[in-house]
This record gives C-alpha cells, structure tokens and sequence, in this order.
C-alpha cells in the first residue's frame, strides 16, 4: 500500500480543524457512531383524523380507568388517556347513587372538567334516562341559558370598554325580561348595580338592554363566532360546540345577550372551552382526551398536545372576567353552593369562579341547570375548567354548582403522588 504524505497530513489538518469547530458550536453534538445518531425519538404516524375514527366508538364516559384496547383487523391498540382516575370514580359513585333516587334523579346530567392549562380532559360523566347509549357531555342540546352572558359581558368590555365597576341600570324583576324593562329611563324605581354585580347575580334586564342597545345584531354575532360558537374544532373527540343564530327581531336581540331564549345551545365540553378562553388570556383551547396511542409492539404513533383554537377577547378583557365570574361565586348566584370556601382547607387555596344558568325545556317538563367555571391555584400552576348541566324533573334535586365545587375539591385534594410532584418542582 502506497502512503502519500501530503494527503497523509491534510486528512489529520481536516480532522483536528472539524473537531476544534464542533467542540466550540456547543450547538452541534458529536455522535460517536452513525448508529446512534438514527435513534431519534419515535415520530407520530397516526393523524388526528384517523385517531378520531378509532376512538370513536371507545367508551370514555363514566370510565374508572385511564388506559384503553382498541383491535382492528391489522392491529391492535394502547390508548392512553388524560382522565383522572379518582375523579371519576367520584363522579360514577355521584351517578350511580342519583339513578336510585325516588326524588331528585335528573333526567339528564352531564359533568366535564378539563386541564385549563393543556385542554386535556380530566373527567367526563353523566346519564339521558331516555337514552342509556348517549354521551350526554357532547351533545349541545341544551340550552345556554345564561351562560351566554360570559360572551355578552366579553364583547362589552372588550369593545364597549366596560369595567368591572361600570355603573348599569334597570327596572323592574332580575331574572324577568320585559320589553318595557329594555328601555334606558331612570326613575324612583330604578337599581343601580355594577357589571360585576349585574353579571354575579345575572341580571337579565341587564344583559338584554347590552345585547339589544349597545352590542346590536353584528357585534353579538362577531363575538359568538369569536368564541366558537356554530363550528367544529379540529378535536379528536366527536362533539357538537353552540348553536347561535341572529335575527333581525329587536327582542330577540335582548333575549340573545342574557340567554333568555331556546334557540342559543350549548355542549357542556362547549362550556368548558369557554371558560378554557378566559383563563388563557382570551384565547381558547382545543379540547383532548388521548394521551399517546402505541402498537402491540409498543411504538408510539400518536402523542397528544396542547392546541390553541380562537382569540376572542384580549388579555385584559380576560383579566376583567375572572373578575367577574369571582363575583358570581362570592356574592352573586353560586354563593350559597359555595359557601365557606374562603374557609376550606382546600377550596381557600384557590382562585374561583364561574356562571350560572337555568332554563326550562319547551314543554316545561326538564329545568335545566348550569355552572360552568374554574378553579384555579393561587401559588402554584394548575387551573381545572369545569361545566355542569342538570336536567331537574319535577323535583329539584342537587344544583349543578354545588357539584363543581365537590369536583374542584376532589381534583386539588392533596394525595402523596401530588405533594410529590409539587416537591419536585
């Protein structure tokens, strides 16, 4: 073998000069073999898409496990889930103890909670007396009611400029809305409140003279799409968002803004999003509920993520509405479900708040009854959504925010595998 020692000593240069080069770009990483170098992390194959058609048919409702076995003719299927196991064993004790009640069984109920953080869904639960295979939490056949008043009162601070202390006026009953109620004349008779109390206490006169003078037919239809209203987020999870539908009626404005009609409707997972918006300074989260999926041989083809969905509202705005949703748990219509919270061991070490609403069914025979809000850590970085919507029969039984708050202490209950991850931080 013949040596030629110029090249000999150029191959050496070349050598010693790429590796002073590598070694000063701490950028760039010097693999010991080309082996190693194509072990990279496994990348996800299966789309979101097809995900959705092989989880469609898996039972996450009322489920006390995490982890599922789907089988199709070619493979089969680990898909592991965000639900939070001693959640949901609460919420199936909840339901199961419900359907042997006399008095006070719901016809339907629906319980969603979900990472505010992340959009992951931590609990899903629920019943439809009519219909044992329905997924009541996906469905948005129910009425928004007043949880609609989250948007109003959105779209008036952020394009009204309202604050939590703007002065509001009305006349006549709270929870009435009459034409005559909808005209701006102060007299002896007329009350004067603040849009945090208006909005704690939801004042429908209120929010119909926003929805009706001051919003008007645009401004409420802008902020409803804003929020997602009559769209399909692109979701793993099979699920109905709101209906919402404009007309050219001056009334029907009033009724639209403070959710006084049967035509607004909404999802309880819906519900959720919406309060995923003002947690996150006004813009809103894709809800999910898989984790990863792996194969028999234990690849991993699905990895779950956190997806923003729409802007709606700015960060102050945000800021605004938790404002007010506080109020509605401190002083307004949640107050009596919540209280002595400031007291609890658990409760006390949240920020919380969130909206009711209630509404009859056309033939008067359901009343329907909401709570979608949050709770949220004072000190450290977890955030849980949460919507409730109850059915009540002839005999009102349990509230729906009296059920959010046993959810919001059971989810930030401290057990030993939470402390620990609280330490680790």
């Amino acid at each position: 073998m013949i040596v030629i020692p110029g090249l000999l000593f150029l191959g050496a240069w070349h050598f010693l000069y790429l590796e002073t080069f590598l070694k000063q770009d701490t950028k760039l990483k010097i693999f010991p073999s080309p082996q190693i170098e194509k072990q990279e992390a496994p990348k996800t194959t299966l789309s979101k898409s097809s995900l959705k058609g092989l989880i469609r048919e898996t039972p996450f409702l009322n489920s006390d496990k995490n982890i599922f076995f789907v089988d199709t003719q070619d493979k089969s299927y680990t898909i592991t889930t965000s639900l939070d196991i001693k959640l949901q064993k609460m919420l199936i004790a909840s339901m199961n103890r419900l359907k042997t009640l006399n008095r006070g069984k719901p016809q339907r109920i629906a319980m969603v909670a979900m990472d505010a953080q992340t959009g992951s869904l931590k609990a899903m639960a629920g019943f439809d007396l009519a219909d044992s295979q329905a997924n009541p939490c996906v469905e948005s056949n129910y009425p928004a009611a007043s949880i609609f008043k989250i948007v109003t009162a959105s779209a008036a601070i952020d394009s009204l400029g309202y604050t939590a202390n703007t002065p509001l006026y009305f006349n006549g009953n709270k929870y009435t809305l009459y034409k005559r109620q909808l005209t701006d004349v102060k007299n002896k008779y007329t009350t004067k409140t603040s849009l945090a109390r208006a909005f704690g206490e939801s004042i429908n006169p209120i929010f119909g003279k926003i929805g009706k003078n001051y919003l008007g037919k645009e401004r409420l239809n802008t902020y409803a799409h804003a929020f997602g209203f009559n769209q399909n987020p692109a979701s793993e999870l099979t699920f109905e968002t709101g209906k919402f539908g404009v007309t050219e009626s001056e009334y029907h404005l009033a009724e639209l803004g403070c959710g006084f009609n049967r035509e607004t409707m909404i999802s309880p997972i819906f519900g959720a999003m919406l309060v995923t918006t003002i947690l996150n300074s006004g813009t809103s989260l894709v809800p999910h509920i898989v984790n990863q999926v792996t194969t028999g041989t234990g690849e991993i083809i699905y990895k779950g993520k956190k997806e923003f969905y729409k802007t709606a509202i700015t960060t102050k705005t945000a800021d605004t509405m938790i404002q007010l949703m506080q109020t509605t748990v401190s002083k307004g219509t949640a107050k009596k479900s919540f209280r002595g919270f400031s007291k609890d061991r658990i409760l006390s070490k949240l920020i919380i708040g969130g909206k009711t609403g209630s509404l009859y069914n056309r033939e008067r025979t359901v009343k329907y009854d909401w709570f979608t809000g949050f709770g949220k850590e004072k000190t450290g970085d977890r955030a849980l959504a949460v919507a409730i919507v109850v059915g009540h029969k002839k005999y009102i039984g349990t509230r729906a925010s009296t059920y959010a708050k046993t959810i919001l202490k059971t989810y930030f209950k401290e057990t030993p595998e939470t402390t620990a991850q609280i330490n680790k931080k």
